[in-house]
């Protein structure tokens, strides 16, 4: 599986539990030409990392039901360490030491063009 990873276009996994702010995170990243996943929660997000191999980026909000976003963030980079990580919150920043190695935050209320910037410089895309 991790010769097909290579071959297939990287796409950006949006964990977040409130829908609108989901599906617009995901319009966004579609606008862009990148392919989107959307989760609701941690579970969901993990099985979504395991079963997709073109995920290459994740964005998580940190206030979830179950599993926080910091949680899933160094979960899902324990099952693969290649990936990028934006970590999302209205409730204040997450510390660095807090996030994976070389994770982004980004507080709410976001711009397009901040979370666009931000993951085309994750995903090092050049536009």
């Amino acid at each position: 599986m991790l010769g097909q990873s290579s071959s297939l276009a990287p796409a950006v996994l949006i964990v977040d539990d409130e829908p609108l702010i989901r599906m617009a995170a995901a319009d966004t990243v579609a606008d862009a030409g990148v392919a989107s996943f959307e989760a609701a929660d941690g579970g969901e997000a993990l099985e979504l990392i395991e079963e997709h191999p073109e995920i290459a980026l994740v964005v998580t909000d940190v206030e979830m039901p179950g599993m926080d976003g910091v949680t899933l963030a160094r979960r899902a980079c324990t099952l693969r360490p290649e990936l990028g990580i934006i970590v999302t919150s209205a409730r204040g920043e997450v510390s660095r030491p807090d996030l994976p190695r070389g994770g982004a935050f980004l507080a709410k209320p976001y711009g397009t063009r901040q979370l666009l910037a931000l993951i085309r410089d994750k995903l090092g895309l050049v536009h």
